[in-house]
């Protein structure tokens, strides 16, 4: 059988409606940080408090592995396509339009229960630092938030390189501090809750939310693709390490019996209040670096599935960006929602579509795909790992579910 003649990753033309606009490595990686670390990390000193620290770290280690993998799954199968496609169309080319419409919904699902979580923060955060009502807290925050994901991914890059790193620095003073304080004690820390492991990893599994984003940095990387994987990996290991550090900062600084459901209180109650303040700032930052890059990643997905002529035609990037930007602040400020059930369920129903759906891509692209990259998975293709990427994050939207009902227990 004569082998499907392929074209050089080098040579591949942008097609479609998705235009190329070039990334650096440190935009690409930031983008990656800015979508991971949004207002979840300030719960995890909370959700870990039963089960303690070292449980935690077990499992973002495990979590941040098998993510990134499917995120380098993500990759290659990117890397093996010519044309400018988001999740949806990758799914659609390799795996068919069930699959399609799987990963769609699994966007829309994730970033609408994440930008709902973004607007309300905001505008609580907002209302405490300046007076103002939450809703125009939130419509202050959406100014920003919203501008940079019309101005698009080469806009989104910049703006999560200056705006993480700044965000980095705000997080290193704070954490510093913690370890530094009178209060501080590692033992407040160092205990360990069996019984609380499991929903512990679900909590950790779905903090790493940065897959989507993928396809993005393929096409702002799509001048030097050799340097995609080491930007995933940078950007996956740079949330590890301050996923890591929050709750060891914080159960240490409070114990397990005083840490509050948001770091930035249980900060105040200890340090001050110019430790409230900064981070509460971080947070701001936290949740505007993740709504660009998840409202962008959302508008793309978008153009993409429904086959829009461009994303720069002005009548349909008006209209699209109305659809991610005003439901997630409607629905934040209506009643009509639980946003943390929903961000729960959200996680849950995007951590099993995005454990199988990348596993078929590759599989797909293997054999179908259209261009020769220049990099591939390599090993880390092997089914072994595959299979176990699958089980695992099948199981644990399993008990994410039966926890809900109360059959087994929750974490908090």
């Amino acid at each position: 059988m004569a082998q499907q003649a392929t074209v050089p990753d080098t040579a591949r033309e942008p097609e479609g409606a998705l235009k190329v606009h070039k990334l650096t490595f440190w935009e690409a990686a930031m983008i990656i940080v800015g979508a991971n670390i949004g207002s979840g990390i300030l719960g995890l000193p909370y959700s870990a408090r039963l089960a303690g620290w070292p449980l935690l770290l077990l499992w973002l280690v495990l979590a941040g592995v098998l993510v990134t993998i499917s995120m380098l799954y993500v990759a290659e199968t990117s890397l093996r396509t010519r044309e400018n496609l988001q999740l949806p169309g990758l799914a659609s080319k390799y795996v068919g339009e069930l699959g399609s419409w799987l990963v769609f919904i699994s966007v829309v699902a994730n970033s609408v229960g994440c930008m709902i979580a973004y607007m309300a923060g905001s505008g609580r955060i907002l209302n405490e630092l300046l007076g103002v009502s939450p809703q125009v807290g939130a419509l202050i925050f959406a100014v920003p938030a919203i501008l940079v994901v019309w101005k698009g991914l080469k806009v989104t890059g910049v703006s999560e390189k200056i705006i993480s790193f700044g965000m980095i620095a705000l997080l290193v003073l704070i954490i510093g501090a913690s370890f530094l304080a009178d209060s501080f004690d590692v033992n407040n820390a160092f205990f360990v809750g069996w019984r609380y492991a499991v929903p512990v990893f679900n909590v950790a599994l779905f903090c790493y939310i940065a897959q989507y984003a993928v396809p993005e940095l393929a096409r702002g990387l799509r001048h030097d693709p050799k340097h995609l994987a080491p930007a995933i990996v940078t950007g996956m290991g740079i949330t590890f390490v301050l996923l890591s550090l929050v709750p060891l900062a914080v159960l240490g600084l409070t114990g397990p019996e005083e840490v509050t459901e948001v770091a930035t209180i249980a900060w105040g109650n200890k340090l001050g209040t110019w430790a409230r303040l900064i981070a509460n700032i971080f947070a701001l930052l936290a949740m505007l670096t993740s709504y660009w890059a998840v409202g962008g990643s959302m508008l793309t997905n978008i153009v993409d599935k429904f086959r829009f002529k461009s994303e720069w035609d002005i009548k349909t990037r008006l209209l699209v960006l109305a659809l991610v930007c005003v439901p997630p602040f409607l629905l934040a400020f209506s009643g009509a929602v639980s946003f943390v059930d929903a961000i729960y369920l959200a996680g849950t129903f995007g951590g099993v579509i995005m454990s199988i759906i990348p596993v078929m891509m590759l599989r797909s692209a293997r054999k179908n795909g259209d261009a020769q990259p220049t990099w591939t998975a390599g090993k880390l293709g092997h089914p072994a790992i595959q299979y176990t990427i699958i089980i695992i994050f099948c199981a644990a939207a399993v008990y994410a579910i039966l926890s809900m009902f109360g059959v087994l227990p929750a974490g908090w």
